[in-house]
């Protein structure tokens, strides 16, 4: 009977004052989404199998969570928000124009039994911006990152972007196969140098487009940084891709959110939908991101509507992880008052604790069952704001002295 006591392992129960403080961050998270214009939209915990297939650059199946319905369809507890917004999308707005906002909040869950203590549930707030390709577009979801880690409380934390359409050319370039060029944009995305120089090793490529790919995973650092890289390739489809960073730093200067800001050509994004800009939030104390976002102009396309997509996502566990470990996060506190009665009072002590409810205070009722000093204390410590004590010979109040 003991194991029912426990949850499987991946998954956890939120009590007290951690769950009053995730439920804080969410708020603020999602009140720093509505004042960039995006409104809200729910999907549903589990889809049809095929949304996430292998395809559409997402989640592996080994990595799923897999049932079979009364129908026999394929279903999977969702891994990643962002193919459900692309069905929606193509869905319900198939024939809108103009940008859409979107926003989610959400648990996914994805199958992480090679992590021990790995969350395999955990909580996304996010919000994808659809219909507008722009390099505005890009400026305006790494800001709302960058301002969205700021209301949750961070100080510190680094926004590194990358930009996969330099990798993409190289790899255009060198003739590599579609199957090779994947294992190798995972081998340079894990920084796995050694894995690269094997990949590339029989391969008859030029030899300034072998060094490009040898060196990428240290292309890392400032803007300026950047530019000096372009001047290491003459493909034109590469340097349009450290064009368009170079631009982009530009209007994130504008927003006054460049100070957070650093490139790295060697960060090719986790999911394989990505087409353009993509980026993570790192802060200290976490050991992985606590955000992440990129550009996937393809993706909605494959439910039927061409439309080019961007979007971010803040990984709330973790961002509270790394809020907790920093000492900048701490429970809400909220105004409380007690309502307690001895014997024979109870129908005064509850037309008293209605009336306090009804004017938006927040009331606990409970029978007399411990000294006068106890509740004294109580008042003291700030545990309850005010103490009403319903009594035989009448009513009375404690609270805090000034």
């Amino acid at each position: 009977m003991d194991i029912l006591l426990h949850t499987p392992e991946g998954v956890r129960d939120l009590h007290d004052a951690e769950c009053a403080k995730k439920q804080f961050l969410e708020r603020k998270l999602g009140e720093c989404l509505h004042r960039f214009g995006f409104h809200d939209i729910v999907t549903p915990t589990f889809e049809y199998f095929d949304i996430f297939r292998k395809e559409r650059g997402t989640v592996l199946p080994k990595d799923m969570f897999r049932f079979i319905d009364r129908e026999g369809n394929t279903l999977v507890l969702r891994p990643d928000m962002t193919p459900q917004i692309a069905r929606c999308v193509a869905k319900y707005y198939k024939e809108e124009k103009n940008a859409l906002r979107l926003s989610y909040h959400g648990n996914t869950f994805v199958e992480n039994s090679g992590y021990r203590g790995k969350l395999k549930e955990t909580t996304q707030i996010g919000a994808e911006l659809i219909n507008d390709g722009s390099v505005i577009a890009d400026a305006e979801m790494v800001a709302l990152m960058a301002e969205c880690l700021k209301a949750a409380g961070l100080k510190e934390f680094q926004i590194e972007i990358g930009h996969v359409g330099f990798f993409t050319a190289l790899a255009e370039e060198s003739g590599l196969s579609k199957e090779e060029a994947n294992e190798l944009r995972i081998q340079i995305e894990n920084k796995n140098i050694f894995a690269v120089e094997q990949l590339l090793s029989g391969q008859e490529l030029k030899p300034e487009i072998k060094e490009l790919l040898l060196r990428l995973p240290e292309f890392f650092g400032s803007i300026s940084k950047m530019k000096e890289i372009k001047d290491m390739t003459e493909n034109t489809k590469a340097r349009e891709a450290i064009d368009h960073l170079i631009l982009l730093h530009g209007y994130l200067e504008q927003y006054g959110v460049s100070g957070y800001i650093s490139y790295d050509l060697g960060m090719l994004g986790q999911y394989g939908y990505y087409t353009g800009i993509n980026f993570r939030a790192l802060t200290y104390k976490t050991g992985e991101s606590v955000a992440a976002g990129g550009r996937y102009d393809h993706l909605v396309g494959q439910f039927g509507k061409e439309a080019p997509a961007i979007g971010i996502a803040m990984y709330v566990d973790t961002l509270l992880l790394g809020l907790n470990r920093q000492g900048l996060i701490e429970a809400p506190k909220e105004a409380k008052e007690l309502v307690v009665y001895e014997k024979g009072c109870e129908a005064l002590a509850v037309q008293k604790v209605c009336a306090l409810r009804k004017s938006g205070v927040n009331a606990l009722l409970s029978e007399m069952g411990q000294e006068m000093t106890e509740y004294e204390t109580m008042v003291q410590n700030g545990s309850v704001d005010r103490v009403y004590m319903v009594l035989t010979q009448g009513e009375k109040l404690l609270q805090k002295q000034a």
